[in-house]
């Protein structure tokens, strides 16, 4: 703490400077107060999540797709072509949600992606809605 005793040339003049210390620390300590007592916010994010069906007791029917490194797909281990493979998802798309088969689709590690996803595409154009990538793990290295 300092103190200004004046100039050195002997006049007594007034201090006249205001000593803001004691007025720094209370403030810290008010605002320290506030922080403490300010109740925590809990930051919520409301969401409208769709509302499915119960699924069903008898579990819907499994259509395992293989797609080959070379182009070939198979339709539960038999080789089908496009206009075929466009058929049975056409057959798929046209039962109700409930109904569908589920449609596993397993791809080659060297599978082209172009093959990939024109059965995606189609499955999705021709309205089957569960269809999903399996054997995920022969891409790990």
């Amino acid at each position: 703490m300092a103190f200004n005793l004046g100039s050195g040339s002997g006049e007594n003049d007034v201090m006249v400077e205001m000593n803001t210390t004691p007025l720094i620390d209370v403030m810290l300590v008010l605002l320290v107060m506030l922080i403490i007592t300010i109740p925590i916010q809990t930051h919520a994010v409301k969401l409208d999540l769709p509302q499915h069906p119960k699924p069903p007791l008898i579990p819907p029917p499994v259509v395992n797709i293989n797609v080959d490194f070379d182009g070939t797909v198979e339709w539960n281990s038999q080789p089908v072509n496009a206009a075929t493979l466009d058929n049975y998802f056409y057959l798929e798309g046209q039962k109700e949600f409930g109904g569908q088969s589920e449609i596993h689709l397993s791809a080659d590690r060297l599978a082209k992606y172009d093959v990939v996803a024109k059965v995606m595409a189609n499955a999705q154009r021709r309205g089957v809605t569960k269809i999903g990538i399996v054997n995920t793990n022969a891409y790990i290295q």
